[in-house]
């Protein structure tokens, strides 16, 4: 039997090389989405011509080799064209990772998740006009373990799944010359689009204020926090960041102050006179908040499940990119329902001004992606709330 392979990544390279050491199956055509992909090395590997798809959406006519037995889709976003299916004797079947007709779409394992469905599955179906709505040839399925992410469940069940049913329609096609076909009921259809992951980032603002970095020693008494924060509302200034503590007896604590330029020397004054009650203040006054003109100033927030790896992966592009990380914070928050465990990131970047913003909102959501996390980039802005 003759075949066509149209895929991509590790699971359509996977399933060629699976299904090419099968008795009786000869691959005639490789389509894949890029010159480097791993389908495209392997299918080059093996000694054949690989078809690249100027079109990412579409698989054209021209892709196919005449004399196609059957077109095998294994991780493709592009649509197979009705010319490419029609150089085709049996036509085209595709994997994928749900009970169809439940989620139809590009993201069925994600919303498998996210819908906490107990029972996941895979379907190999008939490539037709629809939205994964062909006829079904072949459908397993699989429990979600708790806490599972989508990745595991891919990686643990749903991919080896795919392989196994591929090759089973594949070998009811070579022994009977057609393919099982069972009608989808389109009664219990779900749709899975794309889970968006938002990566976004606006021009530097000039800065409007001044920083005073103040340090308070003194005797510990009641009402210190509070006269600080009154005198700071007095002259409009941002309660930036605190440290303070009482240590044997005594206060000591640090404000970062943002002060509008005009009330600088004003506020500076008035925490000056805070000696006289006995306190000892310390203030420095700086503009080195202002980001060179040769970087940006962005904040970074991801959210994801918890897995191995997320914070390797994320520093590592930066790194790759000449960008400084100023300040992380990161956690752990766990559903005390569910006890699945939901990690964050927060961080403060400095981004070279000749770095193509476009390009890295491309890499960042293409890590997204690959890691089901959310990733989103923003300038850092002064806080509203005024003490």
């Amino acid at each position: 039997m003759k075949c066509a392979m149209v895929g991509s990544r590790f699971f359509g390279a996977s399933v060629f090389e699976a299904l090419r050491k099968e008795e009786g199956i000869e691959f005639t055509s490789v389509v894949a989405p890029a010159e480097d992909d791993r389908l495209a090395l392997a299918g080059r590997a093996a000694g054949l011509e690989v078809h690249v798809l100027e079109n990412p959406r579409l698989v054209p006519g021209e892709s196919i080799a005449e004399g196609t037995d059957l077109i095998i889709a294994a991780h493709t976003h592009a649509r197979v064209s009705d010319e490419a299916l029609a150089r085709s004797r049996l036509g085209g079947v595709g994997y994928h990772p749900s009970l169809l007709p439940r989620h139809r779409g590009i993201a069925a394992v994600e919303w498998t998740i996210l819908e906490g469905d107990p029972i996941a599955g895979g379907s190999v179906y008939h490539l037709a006009d629809g939205w994964d709505a062909g006829a079904i040839a072949a459908q397993d399925w699989c429990f979600v373990a708790q806490g599972e992410t989508a990745r595991e469940l891919w990686e643990r069940a749903l991919a080896p799944m795919g392989l196994s049913l591929l090759s089973k329609v594949l070998h009811h096609a070579r022994l009977h010359g057609c393919l099982p076909s069972h009608t989808q009921d389109p009664r219990f259809a779900t749709k899975a689009p794309m889970i968006r992951k938002s990566v976004m980032l606006t021009e530097e603002i000039c800065p409007t204020t001044t920083s005073l970095v103040v340090s308070i020693v003194g005797a510990d008494r009641h009402g210190i926090v509070s006269l600080l924060a009154d005198k700071a509302q007095r002259f409009g200034a941002n309660w930036a960041a605190s440290r303070m503590t009482r240590l044997a007896s005594e206060f000591a604590g640090t404000v970062h102050f943002e002060v509008p330029r005009q009330n600088v020397d004003a506020l500076e004054a008035a925490l000056r006179q805070l000696a006289s009650s006995g306190l000892q203040v310390v203030i420095a006054r700086s503009d080195g908040a202002t980001v060179p003109a040769s970087l940006r100033n962005v904040e970074l927030e991801l959210v994801g499940d918890d897995r191995v790896g997320i914070v390797s992966n994320l520093t590592k592009i930066l790194a790759q990119r000449g960008i400084s990380i100023e300040s992380i914070h990161s956690e752990i928050v766990r559903s005390g329902v569910s006890g699945k465990q939901t990690f964050k990131i927060g961080a403060h970047l400095l981004i070279p001004a000749a770095l193509s913003i476009e390009a890295l909102r491309q890499e960042l959501s293409t890590l997204a992606r690959e890691m089901m996390v959310d990733i989103a980039l923003g300038e850092r802005q002064t806080p509203d709330i005024l003490l």
